[in-house]
């Protein structure tokens, strides 16, 4: 199948206020976010035309870009419509939706304090994120060489664009080994989660997850929680190490772009595609498209 590179497709991006033919969306080669990382972004999902849990994903663009001392000239209400109106001119129903915001080009060097903030919508189809395949049996993951750094070294509760550097060096590390993704501990050696998303564990019919203290609590990690404890399976949130991984019968991932998807190899470590991460997986896609 043929992919269309990002910068030649149809449609309209909505920037600083305005819709734009999609070719014409450009910054320039001097902007701040280009050379320093200064940019912060939500990755959001259009289930039949409708953004699922926008005010969430929005809420923490915005917290994100004050982790990362810029305010976002638009209110989270401008955003919010703004992210509806760009799904609903574009023809969207079931896609992604990329929010982002970044500092301009009025000011190089490390001091940004001078710059114009910038705010972008784009948003485009996208039913799945890995084939139906991969799914159905269940993602083999490498574990990567890259550690999550801590909070005392980089804004790691921010979704950011510099923090993905790593994720982007380990996926594709992965990628030529053969596996689908990669597992990434945190600074401390412990399991932290993949390149792109939260990772949880099943023991004897128990959820084990890791503490969210170097990377994002993900917003399609809480509402999975939330399904788990309604269906009575206890959720524990915890440091998990390594020599752990052997002790667990089901392993699972969650994210908005890969909503919930099974684990079956990590690396020399066995998973099975079992039942409660079945359940989730239909709990999880009837919520979004109810």
């Amino acid at each position: 199948m043929e992919i269309i590179p990002f910068d030649q497709r149809d449609g309209d991006i909505w920037m600083n206020g305005e819709f734009i033919p999609w070719a014409s969306a450009k910054v320039h080669i001097l902007s701040h976010a280009l050379h320093y990382a200064s940019a912060v972004f939500e990755g959001n999902r259009a289930y039949g035309g409708k953004i699922f849990k926008l005010e969430k994903h929005t809420q923490r663009l915005i917290q994100s870009s004050k982790i990362m001392d810029f305010e976002i000239p638009f209110s989270e209400e401008e955003i919010n419509s703004a992210c509806n109106a760009t799904v609903k001119r574009n023809s969207i129903k079931d896609g992604y939706v990329r929010p982002i915001a970044w500092r301009g080009p009025e000011q190089m060097g490390v001091s940004a304090q001078g710059t114009k903030i910038n705010l972008a919508i784009a948003t485009w189809e996208w039913p799945n994120y890995y084939s139906s395949e991969d799914v159905m049996k269940g993602l083999r993951m490498d574990i990567s060489k890259w550690q999550r750094p801590s909070a005392k070294s980089a804004p790691c509760h921010a979704k950011a664009a510099g923090l993905y550097m790593i994720c982007t060096l380990s996926k594709h590390a992965a990628e030529r080994a053969g596996y689908n993704d990669a597992l990434m501990y945190d600074h401390e050696g412990n399991v932290a989660e993949t390149t792109g998303a939260n990772i949880f564990f099943i023991k004897d019919g128990e959820i084990h997850t890791p503490i969210p203290d170097s990377f994002l609590n993900g917003i399609t990690r809480r509402t999975v929680i939330s399904l788990a404890e309604k269906n009575g399976v206890k959720v524990i949130e915890r440091k998990i190490t390594p020599s752990e991984l052997s002790d667990f019968s089901e392993c699972f991932i969650t994210g908005t772009a890969v909503e919930v998807t099974p684990i079956s190899e990590i690396k020399d470590f066995k998973f099975v595609v079992g039942n409660i991460t079945k359940k989730l997986m239909r709990d999880y896609a009837d919520l979004v498209r109810s």
